[in-house]
């Protein structure tokens, strides 16, 4: 074969093998999908156990997804985290418990104004699939803590996002409006009247209580702080119970979703503070006029100056906080979730998943029964099937 015939058929092949070896190199998409979903499962024997303890079996399903579209100059990344456990615990009373339980969503559109900043629209909403209770073990109705919608958080704001990559971000608003709901239906509402016994009396062990109907949607309201103290006039206050509570306020997110090999870490944090600053002092108080009849009632401290101004005596009072009750700018609620996930086998991972949370106004009560704002914090350690992807 002639140098010519050589020369002619590697100016044939050259762009072949170029087109080739281009094809074989990975073609970035524009829809990236990633997370996990699973079974976790645990289980504790005893027999003879000095130190205490019931036989128990646990299961956990999860699932956390995230879809990240990036194009051009727009981004889209929605994440969905759904959680939901039982336990068997031998024991006389309240062998099913619910071990954990929560639905969140997010998503967030983005358009790049510049190189890895982007000017973002984004939405959630958080709550739960059933009811919650406190189990007392003893027989006695178990206090429902929560309910779905009850909480509930939808957040909706306008900011913007920091991505330097597919791995971490930042996201800052200074226009975040969230709706908390505590909403009860009427069906389940007339459900927990009938126990016609007060729920609480019962957590404190007096099982004789013949108290009046107990009312769960007030109950809920009451904790998760979906109330205001109304203006009935001349600062004399009363507690308005509601469904529903809309705020104004600044967010601050962070996530990272990164995976070597066969392990997966995702987190998320956020926190959130309402444009509110209501300094006005409420207190209880009882009080004698001056025609020596007694009241009580919910009043401010220039009412209560006023008032004594006018002859009345305050015979004690009791200091509710502010009218705000604690939802000011600066006070920050936080939520920071984080699960890790290392895949052992091709569908055996062992999982460890934390949720802290702290939130203002969000009145929990100790082994006292002393109610404060308090750091909240679950943690599930399991074995089990899952798909990771």
């Amino acid at each position: 074969m002639q140098i010519k015939h050589y020369f002619l058929m590697l100016c044939v092949l050259t762009p072949t093998l170029l087109l080739a070896d281009e094809a074989e190199q990975p073609v970035e998409k524009d829809w990236k999908w990633s997370g996990i979903v699973g079974l976790n499962a645990n289980a504790t024997g005893m027999v003879n156990w000095a130190a205490g303890g019931k036989n128990n079996i646990t299961g956990v399903a999860f699932g956390k997804v995230r879809c990240l579209y990036d194009k051009n100059d727009f981004s889209w990344d929605t994440d969905l985290d759904v959680e939901y456990g039982l336990s068997y615990v031998d024991q006389t009373y309240d062998k099913l418990q619910k071990s954990s339980d929560h639905l969140k969503f997010n998503s967030k559109f983005g358009w790049a104004f510049q190189k890895q900043w982007y000017l973002t629209v984004q939405a959630g909403f958080q709550t739960q699939f059933d009811l919650g209770r406190t189990y007392l073990g003893t027989g006695a109705p178990n206090p429902v803590i929560s309910n779905i919608l009850a909480p509930s958080y939808t957040d909706i704001s306008v900011g913007i996002d920091w991505k330097p990559n597919s791995i971490f971000s930042v996201y800052l608003s200074p226009v975040a409006g969230r709706v908390t709901t505590a909403y009860v239906s009427d069906r389940v509402n007339q459900q927990f009247l009938s126990y016609n016994r007060d729920v609480e009396n019962f957590a404190n062990g007096n099982t004789n209580s013949t108290a009046a109907d107990y009312n769960l949607r007030e109950a809920l309201q009451e904790k998760y702080g979906v109330w205001s103290y109304t203006d009935n006039g001349d600062n004399v206050y009363a507690k308005r119970y509601q469904d529903v509570k809309a705020e104004l306020g600044l967010t601050l997110k962070g996530a990272i979703n990164y995976t070597y090999k066969d392990l997966k870490i995702m987190t998320g944090l956020t926190l959130y503070t309402p444009y509110a600053w209501d300094k006005t002092k409420l207190y209880d108080i009882s009080f004698t006029n001056p025609a020596a009849e007694t009241g009580t009632g919910i009043y401010s401290d220039p009412q209560m100056a006023k008032m004594m101004a006018n002859g009345y005596t305050i015979n004690s009072q009791n200091y509710l906080g502010y009218r705000d009750n604690n939802r000011r700018f600066g006070n920050f609620d936080v939520d920071w979730t984080t699960t890790i996930s290392y895949q052992l086998l091709k569908c055996l991972n062992v999982t460890l998943s934390t949720n802290l949370k702290y939130v203002n106004g969000l009145m929990i009560a100790d082994a006292n029964r002393v109610k404060a704002e308090r750091v909240q914090f679950l943690a599930n350690l399991g074995l089990g099937v899952s798909y990771a992807f």
